[in-house]
């Protein structure tokens, strides 16, 4: 099977689970996103392993703040992540390592952040008024439309890299192809629909998420090439891991909560 192929398949197979869960919410949703965070985190240990993260300390703050997010909101979510301050805190002090402290609880927090507070966001997005179902599910298939789209416009006509150093197959091509795509996708979803947001915030809303997108795919890439990584793992064999397929969803998520918050509450 092709690259492409390969990809849009994996990618697709996955995509009909994660509607069902983003339209019936609630524990449906959790049931999905938190076994995700688990698996995702679990991969960035693995390649951080090195840096001796305090594994259970970050496992039990992402949980904590996607349970959070789904039991009571925002604040609970941000509860709940806090707590891989404290265990980190704990294991650190019965732990036996040669590596320096700050390193390991920096690398443990950064895991649960970037992962539980990123899939925390799509719960927080879906409880969205009036409609956070149908916002949620337009940032999931903007997202899946953006990168086909820019893999698809990067292989087709990629000439300009555009950040050589931390992902080379990254092309300004890709990026507008996928650019394009998503913000059509999110003005064809939210457009005339009763959510206070149409017209040109639709547009916005929708380069917001490629953007936020495009810069979570990357930040990824920085971090697996930083540690000498290439693919986060192989759970989904020859396509990468967990981390890999939700590296955009964790920027894309917070990114449009925040946005459809500005829009209509202005």
């Amino acid at each position: 099977m092709s690259p492409l192929l390969s990809r849009v398949a994996v990618i697709a197979a996955g995509l009909p689970l994660v509607l069902f869960a983003a339209y019936y919410g609630s524990w449906a949703l959790l049931a999905l996103a938190a076994p995700a965070a688990l698996l995702a985190l679990h991969e960035l240990y693995r390649m951080a392993r090195a840096l001796r993260p305090l594994v259970l300390a970050g496992y039990g703050g992402a949980l904590a703040a996607v349970l959070g997010a789904s039991l009571g909101g925002p604040e609970w979510m941000l509860g709940g992540f806090m707590l891989t301050l404290l265990l980190a805190f704990v294991f650190a002090a019965v732990s036996e390592t040669r590596q320096s402290t700050t390193v390991a609880v920096a690398t443990t927090v950064l895991g649960a952040a970037w992962i539980g507070l990123g899939l925390g966001f799509l719960v927080l997005v879906r409880e969205l008024e009036p409609d956070g179902r149908l916002v949620l599910i337009t940032v999931l298939v903007t997202v899946f439309v953006a990168d086909t789209f820019a893999f698809i416009g990067g292989r087709l006509a990629g000439r300009h890299k555009m950040a050589p150093g931390i992902s080379p197959g990254k092309t300004w091509e890709g990026f507008v192809a996928g650019l394009v795509g998503g913000v059509l996708t999110t003005y064809l979803a939210l457009n005339e629909e009763p959510i206070g947001i149409d017209g040109w915030e639709s547009f916005l809303l929708g380069g917001v998420i490629v953007v936020a997108s495009a810069c979570g795919d990357l930040f990824e890439s920085m971090v697996k090439r930083d540690l000498g990584v290439k693919d986060s793992g192989r759970v989904l064999l020859g396509h990468g891991g967990v981390l890999d397929r939700v590296d955009s969803i964790v920027f894309a998520a917070p990114a449009a909560y925040f946005a459809v918050l500005a829009l209509t509450q202005t």
